[in-house]
């Protein structure tokens, strides 16, 4: 089914009264018809009907062969990592969120050694991969400088030397791009962003592809997941369920408002530097027409200096000065204080990511007026 079909009816019919709204079952255990038998569902931590259905049909909308709901994105990245030991050798994309940066810094304390390098650099990658190399992590735009990587020759790449693919594709979402199709092992989600897109639900997901490592993944995921907890609720499950109805109309019309609001942008006497992977001139551009069948709706940009910059957090009205991204309101961050604030330096100075850079974060309403509020902002 087409994805629109899918993010409105999800993958599981109605029970048998008919109802148009998956039942949530708020139940933490379950009853066993007898000794030794079960009706499939034993304990809410190993499986919850509305939170399977969820699951499915997020599986379902990546062309994956099984996904998990976590209460987190960085859960669902903490449970990626697991699946790694001392001694293993990780190489990520040099410009990512500062939250997984962080969390790399937890597990090196185990003995994994994560690199970040320029993934869009393919002979650098190559280069880069060693006998201990396991897996290479990106993000597809970037976390905020919207670089553009190659998803399968990065994945022939990885499976040349034995290593897995994990892709974080929160900002495209499956509506977007499909990593899972183009090769890549592992797509990670935090689902508190598009997926869920009112900016009121903790979530994230985690989903295994078709590859010949699949089923060892599973069982190994399935593991980490069952020991330790960290699963979605059956209520935020079933409003994950309800969000992903609008999926479709939400990001197309994000996406929409934000390639003119970048337009607009480029002809700012206060904007130096706009980036966006739907602008001819991005250096991705092409690349990610190949890949993708959308450019997403999130725009980095920098303005003359830091002054500007911090002002203009200051002025906006309609837009708001607010952490996350993803929401049907446009929300506007600082990412060098905030998102990013945990990165190396020596990282940020590799990407280019200075206290003039703005990360925009564009939302549903009237472009006509989200270009108002910033051209008031501005001047």
């Amino acid at each position: 089914m087409h994805d629109f079909t899918i993010e409105v009816h999800g993958c599981r019919q109605a029970d048998y009264t008919g109802a148009l709204s998956q039942p949530i079952y708020q139940s933490a255990t379950f009853r066993h018809p007898g000794f030794q038998q079960s009706t499939g569902y034993d304990y809410s931590r190993c499986g919850n009907p509305t939170r399977d259905n969820l699951e499915e049909t997020i599986a379902a909308l990546e062309k994956g062969q099984k996904a998990w709901a976590f209460s987190s994105g960085m859960a669902a990245i903490n449970t990626v990592f697991q699946l790694f030991k001392p001694g293993d050798h990780i190489l990520l994309t040099e410009d990512l969120y500062g939250g997984t940066v962080r969390l790399g810094e937890i597990f090196a304390k185990y003995g994994i050694e994560f690199e970040y390098i320029d993934t869009t650099d393919l002979e650098l990658v190559q280069r880069s991969l060693r006998p201990a190399t396991r897996a290479i992590f990106i993000e597809t735009p970037s976390n905020p400088m919207m670089l553009i990587t190659d998803i399968k020759a990065l994945a022939e790449l990885a499976h040349s030397h034995a290593a897995l693919l994990v892709v974080d594709n929160t900002f495209l979402t499956p509506h977007f791009q499909k990593p899972l199709t183009l090769g890549a092992d592992i797509v990670v989600h935090s689902g508190t962003k598009y997926l869920c897109g009112h900016n009121d639900i903790l979530s994230g997901f985690l989903i295994v592809g078709q590859s010949p490592c699949s089923q060892q993944l599973i069982e190994e995921i399935g593991l980490y997941v069952k020991s330790q907890g960290a699963n979605l609720s059956a209520q935020d499950s079933w409003l994950m369920l309800r969000s992903l109805k609008t999926l479709g109309l939400r990001v197309e019309k994000q996406a929409a408002n934000a390639l003119q609001i970048a337009q607009w942008l480029k002809q700012q006497p206060e904007v130096t530097d706009v980036y966006y992977a739907g602008l001819p001139e991005h250096p991705g551009f092409q690349l990610n027409r190949q890949q993708a069948s959308g450019n997403g709706a999130m725009i980095s940009f920098k303005v003359r200096d830091s002054n500007l910059a911090r002002s203009i957090l200051g002025k906006v009205k309609l837009i708001a000065f607010a952490e996350s991204l993803g929401g049907v309101e446009s929300l506007i961050t600082y990412p060098l204080y905030q998102t990013h604030e945990c990165m190396p330096k020596y990282l940020l100075e590799r990407t280019g990511l200075d206290d003039r850079l703005l990360r925009l974060s564009v939302g549903i309403e009237a472009t006509e007026d989200l270009i108002a509020d910033l051209q008031q902002a501005f001047r």
